[in-house]
Order: C-alpha cells, then sequence, then structure tokens
C-alpha cells in the first residue's frame, strides 16, 4: 500500500506499526551510542594503564559520565516495547514466544546482568577494586553490550531469514535447532553490519563533540586526543563498512529478494540499471522520473555486468514491501555512508597537512556530521523492517495475523500518550545528555566518586604532567 493511503486513511494496524516503529526507531540510537561508547572507553583506560598518560584517563572520565546516561536511557526506552508486543501484537506474542522468549531471556541472563552489575564499579568502584580490575569492569560492560547486541540480532535476524523451527498444530513456532535459530543464513552478516554501525556512529557524535571543544579551545589536549581517536575510526571503519554492507545485500538477495526489489526500484525482472534516484509509483508498477546507471544494478547485486534480478512483479502486490518508504530510506542510508567516508579521507588529509587540529571549517562540518551515523541507522533499519513486509517472520507469518484485536481509538490514544511521556521524560534527558558535551573537557576531572581514595592511585591529581603529543 503506498504511503499516501497510510497517510490519510490509516487502520487500527497502520497506527500499531506506526507506533512501534517510533518507539523502536528512538531506542536504537542508544544501544548503539552504548555498544560504541563501552568498547571506545575500555581502549582509552587501556591506554592509560599501557601508557601512564593521564590524557587517557581525562578522556575516560569525561565520557563514563556520558556513558551512564545513555545506558540509563536505552534500559529505560527499551521496556515501552514489551508492553506495546503485549498490548498490540498479541498475535506474535503467542506465535513466537516459543523462540523469542528463550532468546529475550538469554540475553538478560548473559548480558544484561552483566551491564549493569560491572557498569557500578565503572562508575564508583575504581577506589574500591584499583585500576587493573576496574579495567577489567571496563571490558567487561563493552563485552555485555556486544552479547546482547548479538541476542537481539539473533531474535530479530531470525524473523528476517526463519530457520531451525517448525510450526505446531496451534500455529506456534516450535524450536527444533537453537543453534540454527540462532545463527539464522543472516545473522552473521547483520551482526558486522550492526556492530561497525554502533561504532560509525559514537565516532562521529564523538568527533562532532571534539569539534565543537575544539572551536573554542584548539589546545584541549583531551579534546584533541579524543577528536583524533574518533576520526581515525571513521577513516578505517566507513570502507569496512561499505564492503560489509554489500555482503548483506548479497546475503538479502538470496533470501529475501522482494526486499531488494524495493529498495532498488526494481519493478520489473530482467538486467538491472542503477536507480540513483526516482519516485516509485507502486499503482502503475514503475519509477518515476527515474536516473539510473545501466547494468550498474546487476553488476552490484550479481557481480556479472547482464546478470538477472528479481523485479517486484515476479510477486503479487499483496506481497510487497513499504516500496515508497523503503526505496529512499535505503539511499539517506547510502548516501550519509558515503558522506562519512568522504569525511574521513578529509581527516586523512589534513592529519597528513598537520592541520587537523586547525582547520576550522572542517570543524564546522565534523559538528553537522555527529548525528549522521545515528540517522543512517534509523534509516538502515526502516529499510529493513519495511522490506520485511507483509510479514512479521519472512514468508511464514504476515503482520495482518500478528496484531491484536484492537480498535483504532484505542492505539492512537496509546500513542498519543507515549509520544508526550516520550517528549517529557526523554526529551529531558537527551537535553541533560548535550549539556554534558557542551561542557569543555577538563585536565584531572574529578572521578564520580570521591576522588580521595584515587589520590594513591596516581589517577587525580599529582599525575605526571600531561604530555602533549600523546593526543596527536
Amino acid at each position: 500500500m503506498p504511503i499516501v493511503a497510510y497517510l490519510s486513511s490509516p487502520s487500527a494496524i497502520d497506527v500499531a506499526r506506526a507506533q512501534f516503529g517510533f518507539v523502536i526507531a528512538f531506542h536504537i540510537i542508544f544501544p548503539a551510542f552504548s555498544i560504541g561508547l563501552a568498547s571506545f572507553l575500555a581502549v582509552l583506560e587501556g591506554a592509560y594503564l599501557w601508557t601512564k598518560q593521564p590524557v587517557y584517563f581525562d578522556a575516560y572520565k569525561y565520557w563514563l559520565k556520558i556513558f551512564a546516561m545513555i545506558f540509563a536511557i536505552g534500559v529505560v526506552s527499551g521496556l515501552v516495547m514489551a508492553y506495546e508486543v503485549g498490548a498490540n501484537w498479541g498475535g506474535y506474542a503467542d506465535k513466537v514466544g516459543p523462540v523469542l522468549g528463550p532468546l529475550l531471556s538469554y540475553e538478560t541472563l548473559t548480558a544484561f546482568f552483566l551491564e549493569a552489575g560491572f557498569l557500578g564499579i565503572m562508575l564508583f568502584g575504581l577506589q574500591r577494586v584499583g585500576p587493573k580490575l576496574h579495567f577489567a569492569s571496563t571490558c567487561l560492560v563493552s563485552i555485555g553490550t556486544l552479547i546482547s547486541a548479538t541476542w537481539i540480532l539473533a531474535a530479530n535476524s531470525w524473523m528476517q531469514t526463519p530457520a531451525g523451527t517448525i510450526i505446531g498444530a496451534n500455529g506456534q513456532f516450535i524450536p527444533q535447532s537453537w543453534l540454527a535459530i540462532i545463527f539464522s543464513p543472516s545473522a552473521p552478516y547483520r551482526w558486522v553490519h550492526m556492530v561497525m554501525a554502533s561504532y560509525l556512529a559514537t565516532a562521529f557524535m564523538v568527533g562532532g563533540v571534539g569539534a565543537y571543544h575544539l572551536l573554542r579551545n584548539n589546545k584541549n589536549t583531551v579534546t584533541r586526543l579524543f577528536f583524533s581517536m574518533a576520526l581515525w575510526m571513521a577513516a578505517i571503519v566507513t570502507p569496512l563498512q561499505i564492503l560489509a554492507g554489500d555482503t548483506q545485500g548479497e546475503n538479502t538477495l538470496a533470501y529475501q529478494p522482494a526486499k531488494i526489489a524495493g529498495m532498488e526500484g526494481d519493478f520489473t525482472s530482467g538486467v538491472q540499471a542503477l536507480h540513483l534516484f526516482g519516485i516509485p509509483d507502486v499503482a502503475q508498477g514503475k519509477l518515476l522520473y527515474d536516473v539510473a546507471i545501466p547494468h550498474l544494478g546487476s553488476l552490484i547485486l550479481t557481480h556479472h555486468w547482464n546478470g538477472i534480478v528479481k523485479g517486484l512483479d515476479a510477486w503479487p502486490k499483496d506481497q510487497w514491501p513499504v516500496v515508497d518508504v523503503e526505496f529512499f530510506s535505503f539511499r539517506i542510508m547510502v548516501a550519509l555512508g558515503f558522506a562519512m567516508f568522504g569525511l574521513g579521507l578529509i581527516s586523512l588529509w589534513l592529519r597528513y597537512r598537520r592541520r587537523l587540529y586547525e582547520t576550522r571549517w572542517f570543524h564546522y562540518l565534523t559538528m553537522a556530521m555527529a548525528p549522521a551515523g545515528f540517522i543512517a541507522i534509523v534509516m538502515g533499519w526502516t529499510t529493513t523492517e519495511t522490506g520485511r513486509q507483509p510479514w512479521t517472520v519472512y514468508g511464514l507469518l504476515t503482520t495482518a495475523q500478528s496484531v491484536s484485536p484492537i480498535t483504532l481509538p484505542e492505539v492512537i490514544t496509546s500513542f498519543a500518550v507515549i509520544i508526550v511521556i516520550y517528549s517529557l521524560v526523554f526529551g529531558s534527558g537527551i537535553l541533560y545528555v548535550l549539556k554534558m558535551m557542551a561542557a569543555e573537557p577538563e585536565l584531572n576531572e574529578p572521578f564520580p566518586s570521591d576522588d580521595a581514595p584515587l589520590r594513591s592511585h596516581g589517577l587525580v591529581g599529582g599525575h605526571p604532567p600531561i604530555n602533549p603529543a600523546a593526543a596527536e
């Protein structure tokens, strides 16, 4: 159904989908930021213990406070999804409960307890456990975020490419092989792509904050350190992420070809052009105002100049994805990816010219690109989920079979309440995080707990003079 139809005369299921999309699009930003920041903190503290340069620990303390807030917002915002599944998607919960229930329980047992337990030591335990065990706690929190991502992506990947289950007499999915469920055909590709996206999004946010402070004081060694580290990440990981996206595209073509057809705007089967721009007309089954490069779509997808790729005409219209949304969200994601790649290349050139910390126009550009990674993540998620329609479990369980017996007024009311609560509660939290980011990093910044016992470890006050070269 075209997006115009959703907006003009929405049904209860349309609004329920929009509500869940709003909640998860908001939520996904914070776990992604937590994954990236946790690993960044582990690198910073490890570098401090290795080099004994206090600038690394000053950067650690600055980002630790921000990480704590991001982690808290992510946990709380994720709770709403459980409410929505129970209220709006009862059919889905009933059918996939035997699969999704254990997977999410494993995430809680193996990841959330690990993160929550050692986060307290990260924040307040240094004076009790000492620097080495504190570093171990930071590493365990970082590992916990990756384990959490693994279980969540295993669950979502199974919905995209179901394996290892049979459908029982009551319509429920019955597990037959947990290994096949956890390592479904798309899971490894999606894990790599999502984790690298989290690292990149974090790098660009860290770089944007660094650029903001460099514009005010480009001699601050803490700022110079994390600005430089963020841009190294951008320059190295962005091309790897583009490669990972290509391999995931090949996997999607093999297992979800209708999704690829919608992403690419291919309405007819055959040798495909690469459609740079156009406006999908679902009713007519064609791409209006098409700007395309002949054969390049086939070359990218099949690695053959004359490769044959299925178009949407290979499926009945009631099995088409939400082409309007999917087509544009995919292009926004790709455009941002290449923009991030370009920024990384510019940073390498400026670093070579020794102008990385003095080039103000580049700092403004880096600030503007700060949210690019998170926007790309949301657009990638939108592409993935709208491309899966009309299925919740691809090819086996439709969205119409998954919805609860809800009325339009009920779901509109709950959606309105969620928007108001999110605006007040999480809006305040985000503003506070931005305020923390706006505060200039300090040398010898105090730790979140009482710093008196820390002096015995040389971690606050009395440490050696900071070596500016460590920030280069």
